[in-house]
C-alpha cells in the first residue's frame, strides 16, 4: 500500500475528514487531497505532520510491512529515491521494519532545485553529511556543512538547507518523541 492509501484508510479508520486533518497540520484540504491520492509526493516534514494529526507514528505512514528484527538494505536498491515537491530526493532505510523508535532517511539535494521554505516538525533529527556541502539553517543559526560534519536538533525548530555544491548526499535520522 502506498503513503496516500496509507494516510487515507487511517484517516477514514478514525472517522476523521480531510478538512479536519489538513487543519491540525496547517495546511490546505486540497493538498492532503493531492498526498492521498498520490497527485503529490510531500516532504518528511509534512508527512510527520500528518501523523501527529492522525494520532500515528511516522513510521506506521512509512512502512511497507510488518517486518520485526534486522532489516538488511542492499546499497543497490539505496539507490531508488523518492522525490518530493521541495526538490530533493530520499530513501526510507529500514522501511519494513515494524515499530521503529528512529527513521533513517538518504537525501540527496541539487543545488538550485530545492524549494527554500522552513521546515517544522515534532520530534529529533539527526543530519550527516555524506557528500558535497550545504547551509543548513536551524533556528537563527546557519551552518556550513560538509563530508563528515553533522547537527543534531529538536525538528520543532525551523530549519532548512540551501546546497553549496551541485549534489549533497547525507543522511537524516528522526526520531519521534
Amino acid at each position: 500500500m502506498k503513503l496516500g492509501q496509507r494516510i487515507k484508510k487511517i484517516r477514514k479508520q478514525h472517522g476523521s475528514t480531510l478538512q479536519e486533518i489538513s487543519d491540525m497540520c496547517g495546511f490546505s484540504k486540497s493538498l492532503l487531497s493531492k498526498i492521498e491520492s498520490a497527485k503529490t509526493s510531500p516532504p518528511v516534514a509534512t508527512i510527520s505532520k500528518i501523523a501527529k494529526a492522525l494520532g500515528v507514528s511516522l513510521t506506521t505512514l512509512l512502512e511497507e510491512t510488518d517486518e520485526v528484527g534486522t532489516v538488511f538494505t542492499p546499497a543497490a536498491k539505496a539507490t531508488n529515491l523518492t522525490k518530493t515537491d521541495m526538490g530533493y530526493f530520499f530513501f526510507t532505510f529500514a522501511s519494513k521494519r515494524l515499530d521503529k523508535k528512529i527513521m533513517p532517511f538518504m537525501f540527496v539535494a541539487e543545488k538550485g532545485k530545492v524549494k527554500q521554505k522552513l521546515l517544522s516538525h515534532s520530534g529529533e533529527e539527526f543530519v550527516y553529511i555524506l557528500e558535497g556541502s550545504m547551509n543548513y539553517k536551524v533556528g537563527s543559526v546557519e551552518y556550513t556543512l560538509g563530508p563528515g560534519d553533522s547537527l543534531y536538533f529538536d525538528a520543532i525548530e525551523e530549519h532548512c538547507l540551501q546546497p553549496i555544491t551541485t549534489k549533497v548526499v547525507y543522511l537524516g535520522i528522526f526520531a519521534e518523541n
